[in-house]
């Protein structure tokens, strides 16, 4: 396998050209935030990424994790490796102050996350979920579930968990079991979940589970569940863990990838009942744990950027050194050297770069959402994160299939060989389309809430500023031809939301039947938006005399190629869009 390097020159730029990192530090007064603390920060993430990490990634793959007597111990090596993680501070990153955090915006935290998850996206998994706990618990907590638990989450000296998933019942909240009984200050929890990432491990001195289940006097359905906090050691007088919890794995999944990342079930309350503390309001956990579940969906979306870049460095590198061609005179050449290699290599690249941009612009809506100077201007901005967090979810772990897939490919017979660790990749990924919201929910979520309930407000508001940028190409005299690429895609684009919006009510099952390629149409169309706009920076900055030229002349080929050969996918999604759902709804159940 080979090793792995954060891609910084990439990553600053987008910092710098298209979320304009150092104005939206001006505009949330973080004057002690500036795009030399930034660099600072990545160069040193980086060095624990590829140093620490990325080492540990093929032996997480091979070695995994396993269940004893004293619960799920981690892969070899994942312990000393958290521990340097959490030293250097990195669970603190974008945390608030009060809770011992270092306050740095959410899009930094995206970047430094994006080297964790390419060097080790199995471990990453930890801190990712635990993330998500301080999330809903600074939202949802009680003054005292805050003060107790979130300086040591907070800190990493804990981690946290997400219990949704049970035996029956997958995406389809409303059919939860598990049971949560009043008694005194706290709650018994009985029931199983499964699939809990990271649900047990002996790298810190607790783990904090986060748990739907239902109180007996809960209506049904969705409206009845409740959000608890499930210790895994109950704390003892001084806020230290102290007795054990009845709250124990008592199963590992044994599962296609991230093998390094322990994949739990759950059971709580097989001794009486698991000590748990309501969060938020009771009959409200699911409002309480979308606070979780949208940081984790763009978390997820980003987790397919990474394990793109992963893949690409590796397949780049095993292009440039596998000789397979003979010239007249003897000598040998690498495998680079082919178009169609070339041309899977500049798709790979072209589809990351369309991904990294997209993944930290939607992160710094996040930041400009919560440091808008009014409640308008914040409403515009969450307009936008809830917009573009399905696509982030949906686009960009589908486009790391195809991404990983390709570097399979690359490596020839040798990529279908574990030894290599191409395979790993491809594998680690599958995954990435499934967890924390399919694409098909993803998909539904973008043309149901966030499409049809506003009538395609968020939508038209994008399309509008798409054909702003092609106004820029058009007054570009290099980058006119990339003017027309983005025009007809952004007139797809429109003609599909007219589809949906002119149709939808009269056809009940137009919406399912058209939601994935929708958003597999504005994930293209957003990644290609994100790719002229870098064209046009880069081309401003080589007129300028600024920069280096073989870098932002790389720009411009890489924005070129995804015009060229990715944006056109749009014009056939939108022809499947236009078919409806006549055809797919035209079988009997018998007929399949």
């Amino acid at each position: 396998m080979s090793d792995y390097t954060h891609p910084y020159r990439d990553t600053t730029f987008v910092l710098k050209e298209l979320v304009e990192f150092e104005a939206l530090c001006a505009s949330a007064h973080l004057d002690d935030v500036n795009d030399e603390l930034v660099s600072a920060i990545l160069a040193e993430a980086g060095r624990l990424g590829s140093g620490v990490l990325a080492p540990l990634n093929r032996i997480g793959d091979t070695q995994g994790s396993r269940l004893n007597e004293q619960g799920v111990q981690e892969a070899p090596g994942f312990a000393d490796a958290y521990h340097q993680f959490q030293a250097g501070g990195w669970p603190s990153l974008t945390a608030a102050e009060a809770w011992g955090g270092q306050n740095l915006p959410n899009v930094i935290g995206t970047a430094v996350s994006e080297i964790w998850h390419s060097a080790n996206m199995a471990f990453a998994l930890c801190p990712m979920l635990t993330q998500g706990s301080i999330e809903a618990i600074a939202h949802h907590g009680s003054p005292a579930l805050r003060e107790a638990y979130l300086s040591k989450l907070v800190s990493g000296e804990w981690t946290g968990t997400m219990n949704l998933t049970e035996p029956d019942a997958g995406s389809d909240l409303a059919a939860i079991k598990s049971r949560a009984i009043p008694q005194g200050d706290h709650y018994l929890i009985s029931g199983q979940k499964i699939f809990i990432t990271w649900g047990d491990h002996q790298m810190t001195d607790n783990v904090v589970h986060l748990v739907l289940a239902r109180l007996p006097d809960a209506p049904a359905g969705v409206k009845g569940i409740s959000l608890f906090l499930v210790p895994k050691f109950l704390l003892d007088a001084q806020g230290e863990p102290g007795a054990r919890n009845d709250a124990r794995c008592i199963s590992l999944e044994h599962k296609l990838g991230i093998h390094g990342s322990p994949t739990c079930v759950m059971s709580f309350g097989d001794n009486g009942g698991a000590i748990g503390y309501l969060v938020g309001e009771p009959h409200q956990g699911l409002a309480c744990m979308f606070t979780m579940m949208n940081h984790a969906r763009q978390s997820v979306g980003l987790q397919g950027l990474a394990i793109s870049e992963r893949a690409y460095q590796q397949a780049r590198q095993y292009a440039k050194d596998r000789l397979q061609g003979t010239r007249k005179d003897g000598s040998r050449f690498s495998i680079i050297h082919f178009p169609d290699v070339r041309r899977m290599l500049l798709q790979m690249k072209s589809s990351i770069e369309a991904m990294r941009a997209l993944a930290l612009v939607a992160a710094a809506e996040v930041d400009r959402t919560a440091h808008a100077p009014d409640a308008d201007t914040a409403k515009v901005h969450q307009g936008r994160v809830d917009l573009l967090t399905p696509i982030v979810k949906g686009w960009l772990t589908e486009m790391a299939q195809e991404v990983t897939s390709l570097g399979v490919q690359i490596h020839g017979g040798m990529g279908f060989i574990e030894e290599t660790g191409a395979a790993q990749h491809y594998r680690d990924a599958r995954i990435l389309t499934i967890y924390e919201g399919t694409t098909g929910i993803q998909a539904l979520d973008l043309v149901g809430r966030k499409t049809l309930l506003n009538q395609g407000e968020l939508l038209t508001r994008l399309l509008d500023e798409i054909g702003e940028t092609v106004a820029l190409l058009q007054g570009s005299a290099t980058l006119v031809h990339q003017a027309k690429a983005l025009d007809d895609a952004m007139r797809a684009g429109r003609a599909a939301l007219r589809v949906l919006l002119d149709n939808a009510k009269n056809d009940a099952h137009l919406a399912g039947s058209i939601s994935v390629n929708f958003m597999m149409l504005f994930g293209y169309l957003s990644g290609g938006w994100l790719m002229a706009r870098s064209a046009l920076s880069a081309q401003a900055l080589l007129d300028s005399g600024n920069g280096d030229p073989q870098f932002l002349g790389a720009k411009l080929i890489t924005a070129n190629f995804y015009a060229e050969q990715l944006l056109p996918r749009v014009h056939a999604l939108l022809a499947a869009i236009g078919g409806g759902s006549k055809s797919i709804m035209a079988l009997d159940d018998e007929q399949f």
